[in-house]
């Protein structure tokens, strides 16, 4: 059995889980509404406070869903109560990033800025201190799209073995390779 599938979810107060029809989890709290699409085969209880998942066989594939979907409900009930953040670092001589609402503008060390619109669902914050690098918060309600946007922004100008320069998330640590012997 899935350690994590058979771990049943704890709905914590505020929050509310209905399962309808073509097996739609639908969670609903104080920051918002979610919504998930379950695999047929894959089983969802509510009751008594927690949310239960079951499968019906020992497939890997059946294995596989069970611990996914249990735990893309439990991000989703995080999210609906206390939502997600993800912070992101510039790292580079010039490299800025400003806001205007979700418009997002950041100069990477090309010839052009780059003008980049984050989702509506998204709330984005930049802040700059003197003598520290330019921070970029994304915060939310789903997991998902905070990912999938920060991955795109970090794409944009990775992270480069030699100095360290780019976009990275904070915290992240960059494996610095070395560069050219010296001469004679």
């Amino acid at each position: 059995m899935s350690r994590i599938g058979k771990k049943s979810i704890a709905i914590p107060e505020g929050v509310s889980i209905t399962v309808g029809k073509d097996n739609v989890v639908t969670v609903k709290g104080k920051k918002g509404e979610l919504k998930q699409a379950i695999d047929r085969d894959i089983t969802v209880e509510v009751k008594e406070g927690h949310v239960h998942f079951g499968r019906p066989t020992d497939q890997i594939r059946h294995r596989a869903m069970h611990g996914l979907y249990r735990a893309l409900i439990a991000n989703l009930v995080k999210g609906v109560t206390e939502g997600f953040e993800r912070k992101l670092e510039l790292i580079g001589v010039g490299f800025k990033a400003a806001n205007q609402g979700n418009v997002l503008d950041l100069a990477l060390g090309y010839s052009h800025n780059i003008i980049f619109e984050i989702p509506k669902e998204l709330k984005v914050a930049t802040a700059q201190e003197k003598g520290q690098n330019p921070i970029i918060t994304l915060e939310g309600i789903d997991k998902q799209l905070i990912g999938q946007v920060a991955a795109k922004l970090r794409s944009l100008r990775k992270p480069e073995p030699y100095k360290g320069k780019g976009v990275r998330y904070v915290g992240e640590v960059v494996r610095k390779k070395a560069g050219k012997a010296a001469g004679k």
